[in-house]
């Protein structure tokens, strides 16, 4: 393998490709829209799509990266996002919806493959931050695209503007052949990646898998549903533009860069215990605040931005800790995000139909608040076996 930097450096490129391409839709639904003729069900589908393949296919990921190793594993992901993208934007609705599956079925591939990597080739104390920056760049590629998507849309077409996402594809298959080799890069091999990382791992139990799941899922449930429904909210509540309401909602994405990069470093100085009742409060300002306090709006999406960017990186982290070998974190990794993002998946149209039932936002609140005290309990009783500073 290469240097920790070089790797590194590869794993944050790689994460940048691992969100962007499934949310650049969202800005260009309406040119799509207009030349294609969707229905409201597959535009929909377009989005959550992705969605749906890091639960259904998340198991068939973890048997990809331990049968094929977790390089070559790597080199699919970029490949399947690069073709995704390309057959997306290259003809109709059949080829539209064809290009989204096989993107998210690639990046469930690289949700698995990226933390064995982690895992296996990094030093415990190194870890965490490496966690951090693949999950700060998760966030990154997806803040970075949508505030793109739109402009370069009005200037190219939907289809270019689409495709365009196919740079940081080809950015990322060159830098990691150059890192690990072509050899390395290409070759189907899963020798290795059953044995253990650097470190002596602890011991994990079915207890604590389903205790992450569930903490897992109740992160994933509160992202999905906020990230769906609160430029709305602002819109309705505090009388924002369609506009401004989308401006305002990207603090929560953006801060989450702070989340992933922060949990390392408190982890370091706190026990995961404290780092998981921080961020659970934290992600309960959200649901909390805008019930109560809905002119501080600011302030709510920034708590809960560092929570859910540190939320999923602390649950990471634990998954790479407490597994026995690279053989069960991958399976633990696979039930962990596989069950949890099934419960994602349900998210937007499940607080979309409590608010269209009941005409107002605050049984919405409540559903995301049960999921927001989910894993803030599932979780801090999880992590507690997760050493201080390892």
């Amino acid at each position: 393998m290469p240097k920790s930097w070089i790797l590194l450096a590869c794993i944050g490129l790689l994460a940048l490709n691992l969100r962007g391409p499934f949310v650049a839709v969202a800005p260009v639904v309406d040119l799509m829209q207009a030349e294609l003729h969707f229905s409201p069900v597959l535009l929909g589908l377009l989005t959550s799509i992705p969605v749906l393949c890091f639960s259904l296919a998340a198991p068939l990921a973890s048997l990809a990266a331990r049968r094929f190793g977790a390089e070559f594993a790597v080199t699919l992901t970029i490949l399947g996002v690069l073709a995704g993208v390309l057959v997306r934007s290259a003809g109709g609705p059949v080829l539209v919806v064809a290009g989204t599956v096989l993107i998210g079925v690639a990046i469930t591939v690289g949700n698995i493959a990226v933390p064995l990597i982690i895992r296996r080739d990094f030093a415990p104390r190194r870890q965490g931050t490496a966690m951090g920056i693949y999950t700060a760049a998760l966030n990154i590629g997806s803040f970075l695209t949508s505030v793109a998507m739109a402009p370069l849309a009005a200037f190219t077409g939907w289809r270019l503007a689409l495709a365009a996402v196919a740079v940081l594809a080809v950015a990322a298959i060159v830098v990691w052949v150059l890192a690990v080799g072509p050899r390395t890069a290409f070759l189907v091999s899963g020798e290795g990646d059953d044995g253990d990382g650097p470190q002596a791992p602890a011991r994990s139990s079915g207890w604590t898998t389903f205790g992450l799941t569930a903490g897992f899922g109740g992160q994933a449930f509160s992202y999905y549903g906020v990230t769906a429904w609160l430029p709305s909210y602002l819109h309705d509540e505090l009388a924002m533009s369609t506009t401004e309401a989308g401006a305002a909602s990207s603090i929560f994405q953006i801060l989450a860069i702070v989340g992933g990069l922060g949990v390392p470093f408190a982890a370091k100085y706190m026990s995961t215990t404290a780092v998981a009742v921080t961020l659970g409060t934290l992600w309960l300002a959200v649901p909390v605040g805008l019930l109560v306090l809905p002119q501080l709006w600011w302030l709510w999406s920034t708590s809960g931005g560092i929570a859910q960017g540190g939320g999923i990186t602390l649950i990471f982290i634990a998954i790479i800790k407490l597994a026995r070998d690279q053989a069960s974190a991958g399976r633990m990794s696979a039930t962990v995000q596989g069950l949890g993002y099934c419960l994602a998946a349900v998210a937007p149209p499940l607080v979309g139909f409590v608010h269209d039932t009941s005409g107002s936002w605050t049984p919405a609140l409540l559903v995301i608040l049960a999921s927001v005290v989910t894993f803030f309990a599932s979780t801090t009783l999880s992590v507690r076996k997760v050493p201080k500073g390892r």
